[in-house]
């Protein structure tokens, strides 16, 4: 059609997931694919902020602790009214070691800054778990967790039992009170046993499997390469490679660039519009760049030097220094998607030794820009955080695995326990669910609550979050969460995004 003629034309449809889409006179979807209404859904929108390296026992003891909480609010044999946190920890010599408090950033609020990172490779979960004869995680191998840190920084080497601590309640504010007020899930586990790199896969599409029918699962972190997190994916150099484990535990090598159905591909056939919020092309954190078809790269692997493909050009959105927090600006622009992924910068995300503390803020400023829009009254924000990075955690995963597991994820699944936290006018208020739930959880309840088939990864065998939920409760009214930096601050935050140092 020529694009002078000015003629409209409009058509509606009922589309595969039960909602109306709105065709152009140009003969195709339109660029705002999805964002009709969901006739009769409580849900229309959902976001999903995916932040870094914590564990419920190291990040919400504030939760137990005055003047956030109390010691009564906690047991690790909970009530319904109960948070599983525990206030100490044990070794391999069976010494109980009470965990004490760190700043949450390098840039100490307490004077006790977090100047070092752990590791927390696929060979760190296998010694923390200490996997006994039964097949159970005895939690008593965080002792054996290395750090890295820069000689010669106050702070380094890190304190005896270093692997043992909390995080200052102060530091966290925010956080706790969005645990307090909506619903704090304390059953969450992280789906794979290793770092980010693979945890960023799950949560987009359910698995890190190399291919489709592949009983291995891409285990750690892609290393060997230049700089390996800043150029990651089907963009990495050809010496770059990443290890698959099978069944048996054996790793092997493999180049860190895949091809399987994600759950983008079911919202592109659904016409349900979405968008990938990330810091940085080529970072291990962001999924699509490792996904071929997602990032469709200019030449073949491993020769790619861009992602040029239609995902990654109309919906994997890049943080600027002219829009550092691009999802601030589409909230208040009115051009949130129906699903969002949003994955914070190096300095905003929790994340050991990379971190300046500001991540409770920056989730506040997003959440309180939904809060205070229109979205609010139908959307569901998911808070977690992708692995457990090495911090001491007292609940056990259930481990798949053993010579004749025939179940899915067999050698590779579950991981340690991470935080979550979801907030919307229909999330229970002041909940905790105590229901077992892993990132298929989320990519579940997407599927159910937008009548999408399943994937058959990680998100067939878990449950749809459907406890946290309460839609026939009269919607939550939102109130501001507290915040030190509001969202002038990160919007205004010129400073070039930033990566982990490698995990």
């Amino acid at each position: 059609m020529n694009r002078l003629a000015l003629v409209s034309i409009s058509i509606v449809l009922l589309g595969a997931a039960g909602f109306l889409l709105s065709l152009n006179g140009c003969g195709g979807v339109s660029s705002a694919r999805g964002s009709a209404t969901f006739p009769g859904l409580k849900i229309q929108h959902v976001v999903i902020i995916f932040q870094e390296n914590r564990t419920p026992d190291n990040l919400f003891q504030g939760l137990c602790i005055p003047p956030y909480g109390s010691s009564s609010a906690c047991s690790t044999n909970p009530t319904a009214s109960q948070y599983d946190i525990a206030s100490s920890g044990v070794d391999l010599t069976g010494t109980i070691i009470p965990l004490k408090p760190i700043d949450l950033g390098t840039v100490g609020t307490n004077g006790n800054p977090d100047v070092y990172d752990l590791s927390h490779l696929h060979a760190d979960f296998v010694n923390m778990c200490n996997l006994n004869a039964s097949g159970v995680c005895q939690m008593n191998g965080a002792n054996q967790i290395p750090y890295q840190c820069t000689k010669g920084t106050l702070g380094c080497p890190p304190p005896p039992h270093f692997q043992y601590m909390y995080v200052y309640p102060n530091d966290v504010a925010p956080y706790l009170t969005m645990a307090q007020t909506y619903t704090f899930a304390d059953q969450m586990f992280q789906t794979n046993q290793g770092p980010s790199f693979p945890a960023h896969q799950f949560i987009i599409s359910g698995t890190s499997a190399p291919s489709p029918g592949s009983n291995q699962f891409v285990a750690n972190t892609p290393v060997g390469g230049p700089n390996p997190s800043n150029d990651s994916g089907c963009t990495a150099p050809p010496e770059e490679y990443v290890t698959e484990i099978n069944p048996a535990g054996v790793l092997t090598p493999i180049y860190p660039c895949f091809e399987h159905q994600t759950l983008t591909d079911l919202l592109n056939t659904a016409n349900i519009s979405w968008r990938y919020y990330a810091p940085l092309a080529g970072s291990i954190w962001t999924a699509p760049n490792a996904i071929e078809h997602m990032c469709g790269p200019n030449a073949a692997p491993p020769n790619a030097t861009a992602c040029t493909g239609s995902d990654w050009v109309d919906n994997v959105v890049l943080a600027t220094s002219q829009n550092p927090v691009p999802v601030l600006s589409d909230i208040s622009n009115g051009n949130l998607t129906t699903v969002s992924w949003v994955i914070p910068s190096g300095l905003e995300s929790d994340h050991a030794l990379t971190n300046d503390g500001s991540g409770p803020s920056y989730v506040a400023a997003i959440v309180n820009a939904i809060g205070n829009s229109s979205y609010w009254s139908n959307t569901a924000i998911f808070l977690v955080w992708d692995d457990w990075g090495g911090w001491y955690d007292h609940v056990a995963p259930k481990v798949l695995g053993g010579p004749n597991c025939a179940q899915w994820g067999c050698g590779y699944v579950y991981g340690f326990r991470v935080p979550m936290i979801v907030i919307s006018p229909y999330a229970k208020p002041a909940y905790i669910s105590h229901f077992t739930h892993d990132f298929g959880s989320i990519l579940k309840f997407l599927e159910t609550n937008f009548n999408l088939p399943s994937l058959g990864y990680a998100d067939a065998p878990a449950d749809d979050l459907s406890d946290c939920f309460n839609y026939a409760q009269t919607p939550i009214a939102f109130q501001t969460i507290p915040a030190a930096l509001t969202a002038d601050y990160f919007m205004n935050d010129k400073r070039p995004p930033t990566d982990p140092d490698d995990d």
